[in-house]
């Protein structure tokens, strides 16, 4: 919710109107706002975890290539909670070791705390395996996804030169024979078609049918299972706390495909009254049809990671695996960071790939390096959305704005300078004061 409604992309209105605010309209109640101070802590949380497996795990006698991975895997999930906790917070503490009641650890820079991120994720890399042959593995972090991540981090510092040079391992190097696209888009988000040649990274759910609690943290009877189906999932079915805006879809609508139908990722992306392009009367809508449950109601609901094309129903245990990091986007990135460093020409190849993809005719050549920034943040508008990229984007392009109203009402309270970053919990600024708070907070 906090990457996807707190862009140009999502809407709350939530009847719980402090989380509506909050999320959508950049007015928080406190700092210490439940919703965003539970990802602040569960970020953390895992990082303490990783922690603990970094300073325990090298004096442990065992398999040489284990403990490789092993810690490969510690690094990777500490440099991921502080990507996170960077995009989100920025400035933050930075705690690389089994955390003490003594501890009174001060505020990092944004900057620092990119760095760490950079660091960790590099460790990562040079650990972790191309990938697995045992079945039981599975899900586990490759050193495609380590390069993956490693090029998000800089590519939100603006170093699209050591960007380009992670997402070579994954483009051009040794690992791209393990990645590609897969023919159907909409298999991207199915359970049906989970860990598939697309998929970089991706966290995996099952159910736990005796568990009674959404919280996948701090019980000990596990929620092994995902809520996001149940807080996005439209009006009757799920909570809404989270929608789409309506604008996007025009977008999809600007080209039709080399046979002259629509863009096919615009079905697969939101669930709305043309869902099925003959209309409300014929989209369905877990088990009715749109026109039965809502008239003529023009709400939209992102669809990716729902369950509709499996059973009638959400709920806080839900199963369709989340694809954190697709091949698509892994492609879109390498053009990004290809034409920032003036090499817009051979970039063309890599967004081509995704559009052929969705049936569209090839780019044409020619454009100079700013045309091409802005068809690739059209581009990754449209194969991206509704799956957590689009504030990050937005904040490494300098588009988070009050101009952005004009799509999204929510950023006329927008304040340059402050709402890129979330408040610091006030609760953890009592209790340490060698912490600062964000700037205009």
């Amino acid at each position: 919710m906090l990457y996807d409604v707190r862009s140009d992309v999502g809407v709350s209105y939530s009847p719980w109107s402090d989380l509506a605010n909050a999320i959508n309209n950049f007015i928080q109640p406190d700092s210490n706002f439940g919703p965003m101070v539970d990802v602040y802590f569960d970020n953390y949380v895992g990082i303490n975890r990783a922690n603990a497996v970094l300073a325990n795990v090298p004096a442990i006698g065992m398999d040489s290539n284990l403990k490789e991975r092993v810690l490969g895997e510690a690094y990777f999930f500490r440099g991921m909670h502080y990507y996170h906790l960077a995009s989100l917070w920025g400035n933050v503490v930075l705690q690389l070791g089994p955390s003490a009641p003594t501890d009174l650890p001060a505020t990092s820079s944004e900057t620092q705390v990119w760095a760490q991120v950079i660091k960790d994720l590099t460790d990562a890399a040079a650990r972790l395996p191309k990938n697995y042959a045992d079945p039981k593995d599975q899900g586990r972090i490759t050193k495609g996804g380590a390069n993956a991540l490693l090029a998000k981090a800089y590519m939100q510092i603006r170093d699209y030169e050591s960007a380009k040079k992670a997402l070579d391992y994954l483009v051009t190097g040794d690992g791209a024979s393990s990645y590609n696209l897969v023919s159907n888009y909409a298999d991207n988000f199915k359970i049906t078609s989970e860990f598939n040649v697309e998929s970089v990274i991706e966290w995996s759910y099952i159910e736990n049918p005796t568990e009674g609690t959404d919280n996948d943290v701090q019980t000990a009877n596990h929620n092994f299972g995902t809520s996001v189906g149940q807080f996005y999932a439209p009006p009757g079915v799920g909570w809404s706390d989270a929608e789409a805006l309506r604008w996007p879809i025009a977008e999809f609508e600007i080209e039709k495909t080399i046979t002259n139908q629509r863009d096919p990722r615009l079905p697969a992306t939101f669930l709305y009254n043309f869902t099925n392009e003959a209309g409300p009367a014929a989209t369905m809508v877990y088990g009715e049809t749109f026109l039965q449950r809502y008239g003529n109601n023009k709400r939209v609901s992102f669809r990716k990671f729902l369950h509709d094309h499996a059973r009638n129903f959400e709920g806080y245990r839900g199963i369709n695996n989340y694809r954190f990091i697709r091949y698509a986007d892994v492609l879109l990135m390498y053009a990004e960071c290809l034409n920032a460093t003036g090499k817009t020409n051979d970039a063309y190849q890599y967004v081509n790939r995704v559009r052929a993809r969705a049936g569209l005719a090839p780019l044409t050549t020619g454009m100079s390096q700013t045309a091409f920034l802005t068809q690739i943040k059209h581009e990754r508008l449209l194969e991206l959305t509704g799956e957590g990229h689009r504030f990050n984007d937005l904040k490494r392009w300098g588009d988070l704005a009050p101009t952005l109203s004009s799509k999204d009402p929510g950023f006329n309270n927008f304040v340059k300078g402050k709402h890129e970053l979330l408040p610091i919990p006030q609760r953890d600024l009592d209790i340490n004061p060698n912490m600062s708070q964000n700037p205009n907070w």
